[in-house]
């Protein structure tokens, strides 16, 4: 009983693994039973390539296919949906307790609720003013930027490493193709 359950349980989520798969339930849930054609039309897929979906929501028990001539009709079977939905909510203890924790967590106050200190001095003016002051102070009082090679500024990446150099030429060598 339990290694049928447990392959069964496999099967749907294999079968709710595909969102096109997902996708052809919900149309069945929502508007009843439908013909493979129906339910392939929307997904712009042949009818080949629908039935080998369905046959993956058949493998599960999500869905019954009943012949009527040339003309198959699906009809959603959502019992085995129970069964999923029991296994996650017996999972669901844990990633609410986790989800609880990291609410707490979050509304907790922190140093970013504090009131920001008074500034030690007050902040230099940017834009086109600051620059000749910048540049009558010299390089040294400008930082390390303003000195960099070739009179450009030079930024940090994170961790204060310099920028990586510039690459010259393609950015990855040409493929050489096989010879027949």
């Amino acid at each position: 009983m339990v290694e049928h359950q447990a392959a069964q349980l496999d099967a749907v989520f294999h079968a709710l693994g595909d969102p096109t798969r997902r996708g052809l339930l919900r149309r069945l849930a929502d508007g009843g039973p439908r013909t493979v054609g129906q339910l392939a039309e929307p997904l712009q897929m042949s009818l080949a390539a629908a039935s080998k979906h369905i046959k993956a929501l058949e493998a599960a028990g999500l869905v019954a296919r009943e012949v009527q001539g040339r003309t198959h009709v699906c009809r959603l079977e959502a019992g085995p949906l129970s069964l999923a939905s029991a296994w996650l909510r017996h999972y669901e203890v844990f990633w609410a307790d986790r989800l609880d924790r990291l609410e707490a967590l979050l509304r907790r106050p922190g140093p970013a609720d504090v009131a920001p200190a008074a500034k030690a001095a007050p902040a230099e003016p940017a834009g086109p003013a600051a620059a000749p002051r910048a540049a009558a102070a010299g390089p040294a009082a400008a930082g390390p930027a303003a000195a960099a090679p070739g009179g450009a500024a030079r930024r940090k990446r994170p961790g204060g490493r310099p920028p990586r150099p510039a690459r010259t030429g393609p950015p990855h060598p040409p493929r050489q193709r096989g010879t027949p």
